[in-house]
């Protein structure tokens, strides 16, 4: 031990906590809201509900996994992007398989 410190990147200030978290308040109790008062019709909450759950996702990995911090070369937004595209043909290959197999029925 040197008594050196070693810096660690990608760790944010305390404003920067507290801004996502504000955010991620907002971005929950407004589909919250939008349910128990009743404000829209089916359609439109589940927009308001999708659009939360995409802002929400957005807030997490810039305030929170501080990925707008990362330097070059993006090794993790590279495999973040793989993951999600891994999940979006799993679900809607789920989705296709399913609904082929009600239109067999």
């Amino acid at each position: 031990m040197h008594g050196t410190t070693e810096q660690h990147g990608g760790h944010g200030s305390l404003k920067s906590y507290v801004i996502g978290f504000v955010l991620s308040l907002i971005f929950t109790i407004i589909p919250i809201l939008a349910l128990e008062n009743g404000w829209l019709d089916s359609d439109k909450r589940l927009i308001i509900y999708l659009g939360a759950a995409l802002f929400q996702f957005i807030v997490q990995l810039f305030f929170f996994m501080h990925l707008k911090e990362e330097d070059k070369p993006r090794y993790n937004l590279m495999s973040l992007l793989l993951g999600l595209f891994i999940v979006f043909l799993i679900v809607i290959g789920s989705i296709w398989i399913m609904m082929y197999n009600m239109v067999a029925l």
